[in-house]
């Protein structure tokens, strides 16, 4: 699957496995370890789903959340990475796969992208700091954290985990990222530690990445155009903030785009 067809694509239409995989072989186009640890997961996946689809599924939330929990973190024994969190293979789909610890955004796709394999409800839950699964059924949700080994989380750790990071739950409760947000959150997980790093062209790589997968997305153009100005590129920030200007409809930041297209202009003279 190629990254500019993802973001063409409905979301709804987003295989988050798949998409995951994409990511992970441009990460390491040259690496045919790599291919093969995404046949693997492939396997992994199809395989669960099987299993799930053979054995009587449960109808209540709180019983598909441990049957997912049960062979996610039980079975393959996938969860948090509390030694060494800042590693970037801990959001590579792949990586987390094989590795078998990750970051809380990078399981909870696994979480979700298994449940829906097979016809279930399950969202990825946006809490500051932290991503949280809701899993539905029986006109029920329960709620399992994939970074502490799945386990059922009750409303108020979840409140207390957002309270931790300086947040507090939205009136209508924590927002369910799209399979888009999902992707994006992954992948400047990954970019936001290349830039604490000093890294600019890593950084960069990954923003084109981002704006390939979630073209509508204007924030994201404006941080690649940041970095590609940083680094002397002018008539490629021009190019992204054009791309900008065609995904906002906030005046402020048309003003300010134009202005930065000025200024890129008036350097080049």
């Amino acid at each position: 699957m190629l990254l500019a067809t993802i973001g063409l694509m409905d979301d709804d239409d987003i295989d988050l496995v798949e998409a995951g995989i994409a990511l992970s072989l441009a990460d390491n186009a040259k690496s045919s370890q790599t291919g093969a640890d995404a046949d693997r997961l492939r396997r992994l996946v199809t395989g669960w789903a099987v299993r799930l689809q053979r054995e009587q599924a449960p109808a209540t939330a709180t019983a598909r959340a441990l049957a997912l929990a049960s062979l996610i973190a039980g079975e393959a024994g996938l969860t948090g990475d509390t030694r060494s969190y800042d590693d970037p293979r801990n959001a590579d789909l792949v990586a987390v796969a094989t590795r078998g610890v990750g970051l809380p955004i990078t399981l909870s796709i696994l979480y979700v992208a298994l449940a829906r394999r097979i016809g279930w409800r399950a969202d990825a839950l946006a809490l500051p700091g932290h991503v949280l699964v809701a899993v539905h059924g029986g006109g029920e949700s329960a709620l399992i954290d994939p970074f502490d080994h799945g386990i059922s989380v009750t409303p108020a750790r979840a409140a207390a985990i957002a309270a931790q990071a300086g947040g507090s739950p939205p009136a209508g409760g924590f927002p369910a990222m799209s399979n888009r947000q999902m992707l994006v959150r992954m992948v400047s997980n990954q970019a936001s530690r290349a830039r604490l790093n000093g890294d600019v062209t890593r950084a960069l790589t990954l923003y084109e990445r981002l704006t390939a997968i979630a073209p509508d997305q204007s924030g994201l153009w404006w941080e690649r155009a940041r970095l590609e100005q940083r680094i002397g590129r002018n008539a490629a920030a021009r190019a992204s903030l054009t791309a900008m200007l065609e995904t906002t409809h906030d005046a402020r930041a048309v003003d300010r785009i134009r202005s930065t297209l000025a200024t890129l202009a008036g350097s080049d003279n």
